[in-house]
C-alpha cells in the first residue's frame, strides 16, 4: 500500500450537509476500494487564484490515506463524474528520507537469514552494514610505495646543464 493525499475543491454553494455527504461519499470510495483513511481535514472556504467553472471560491478539504494504487484510478473516475467537487488532485506521499517503511524492512531480514543459513558465515547484514557505513575508509599504504617511484614509471632522465 501506498499513502496518498488528495485535496478536494468543493462547490462554494454547498451547504454544510451536503459538503459533508461530498466528502463521505469519497472517503467511502477509498475505503470500498480497500484503502484505509488515516485524516481528513476541512479547509473551509478560500478564494481561487482564477475561475473555475464560474466559481471565484472553494470549500477545501484535504484527505489522507492508504490504498494500492490500483484502485485510485477508480476513485478519481468517481470524483470527475460528481457534480459537487469542482477540483481534485492526488499525490503521492513520499517516505521522508532515512524513513524505511516495515513492508521494505521484512523481505531484507529474510533475505539475509537464507544467506547466512547458506554461507554458513557471518550474517549479511554485518558486512552490509560496514559497507554502508558513512566513514571514509583510508586505505592501507606503506611509505615506501608513495614515496618510492613505481617501477613501471620511467624516471625522468636528468639533462646536464
Amino acid at each position: 500500500m501506498r499513502r496518498y493525499e488528495l485535496m478536494l475543491l468543493l462547490r462554494p454553494d454547498l451547504d454544510d450537509e451536503k459538503l459533508q455527504a461530498a466528502v463521505e461519499k469519497v472517503t467511502r470510495a477509498i475505503v470500498n476500494g480497500g484503502g484505509a483513511l488515516t485524516k481528513v481535514s476541512p479547509w473551509g472556504k478560500r478564494r481561487l487564484a482564477y475561475d473555475i467553472q464560474h466559481f471565484r471560491e472553494a470549500s477545501y478539504f484535504l484527505i489522507h490515506f492508504d490504498i494500492e494504487p490500483a484502485a485510485i484510478r477508480e476513485i478519481e473516475r468517481g470524483m470527475l463524474i460528481s457534480e459537487e467537487i469542482v477540483r481534485h488532485l492526488v499525490t503521492v506521499l513520499e517516505e521522508r528520507p532515512g524513513e524505511q517503511p516495515a513492508e521494505a524492512l521484512a523481505p531484507e531480514a529474510s533475505a539475509e537469514d537464507a544467506e547466512q543459513d547458506a554461507e554458513g558465515g557471518e550474517p549479511a547484514a554485518e558486512s552490509a552494514s560496514s559497507a554502508e557505513s558513512d566513514e571514509p575508509v583510508a586505505e592501507e599504504t606503506s611509505e615506501t610505495d608513495t614515496d618510492a617511484p613505481s617501477e613501471e614509471e620511467p624516471q625522468p632522465a636528468a639533462t646536464e646543464a
